[in-house]
């Protein structure tokens, strides 16, 4: 079969099935061809709580898939491929956690959305990285425990500095290998480039970039400037995805080590054998798992995220 004609059968079954299909920003552009959403891993959960299918496969990484589920309780969701998951998600445990939170009594416990949903049941709220500094802002408590980015967590910092914060030493295994060489070497080649960076980076990276932000933050960015080249310090596959929705623009990445190899297990015949049925992971929590880290999620809604 060709990548057409694999694409053709996903996009027949999923209509047969009443199965939306969530794409993270990160997969290929072969995959978002049949997506009914792309976008970052909280959206995608948003916009597949608002949708009629009653089933969902995510095209992205295992806490993405809980999170789907727990706005979803109705619904079937399936992990598109099982082996997919997020190391700065999985590298806590729930032992560290309950560790750090008794080295830090009355600090507010936040969690970047980035966590497995059995360390949200021991966490105050969850943040994605465009809500962090509302959220963080928004709190009654002045002494904030955040997991488990200290880069993302330190980037909010700075802008709160009437906040105290303490951090987990963990973070993105993929940004957290850019370096200011890189940016440096990047706007050699580029000159006229701006230079847009995820809070995921480390801090000196980050005060190199000329616009910080989330993921979907960052297309927004580029989409709308008038300027015409861009150096994209996220994910490559987000330059592929630009490149294709921005023809007259110019964009490079920054760093060839910002591939995540997690997001790139997952293939179109993955999809295809996750609709046949013969394939794919149904993400099934224990009901406290999807209280203790729904009630984490719906906390941030009310905080404003």
């Amino acid at each position: 079969m060709t990548i057409q004609e694999i694409q053709q059968e996903i996009l027949r079954m999923k209509k047969e099935q009443n199965v939306c299909i969530l794409a993270h920003a990160y997969q290929g552009q072969e995959i978002l061809e049949v997506a009914d959403y792309m976008g970052d891993s909280y959206g995608l959960s948003v916009q597949a709580s608002k949708s009629d299918a009653s089933g969902v496969i995510m095209c992205g990484v295992r806490f993405m898939a809980e999170t789907c589920k727990i706005l979803s309780p109705m619904k079937r969701v399936w992990l598109a491929n099982p082996q997919a998951g997020c190391p700065m998600a999985e590298q806590m445990s729930l032992e560290e956690l309950r560790r750090l939170k008794e080295e830090h009594p009355g600090y507010a416990v936040v969690a970047y959305i980035n966590t497995t949903s059995e360390l949200k049941t021991e966490c105050d709220v969850c943040v994605t990285s465009s809500s962090a500094e509302k959220i963080c802002r928004a709190l009654e408590q002045d002494k904030i425990l955040f997991i488990p980015d200290p880069n993302l967590g330190s980037y909010v910092a700075d802008r709160i500095p009437e906040k105290e914060f303490a951090f987990y030493r963990g973070g993105c295994p993929r940004h957290l290998v850019v370096t200011p060489q890189d940016v440096e070497r990047a706007k050699e080649k580029h000159p006229d480039a701006l230079v847009l960076v995820h809070p995921e980076c480390r801090k000196e990276v980050v005060q190199l970039a000329d616009y910080v932000g989330s993921t979907t933050g960052i297309m927004d960015f580029a989409r709308k400037s008038q300027s015409q080249e861009f150096i994209i310090g996220t994910e490559n596959s987000i330059v592929e995805h630009l490149q294709f929705e921005c023809p007259d623009k110019q964009f490079y990445p920054l760093a060839v080590q910002l591939t995540c190899m997690n997001m790139k297990v997952t293939t179109l015949m993955d999809i295809y054998h996750c609709l046949k049925g013969n394939g794919g992971e149904e993400i099934v929590l224990p009901q406290n798992i999807m209280d203790g880290a729904g009630k984490c999620i719906h906390r941030m809604v009310e905080l404003g995220g």
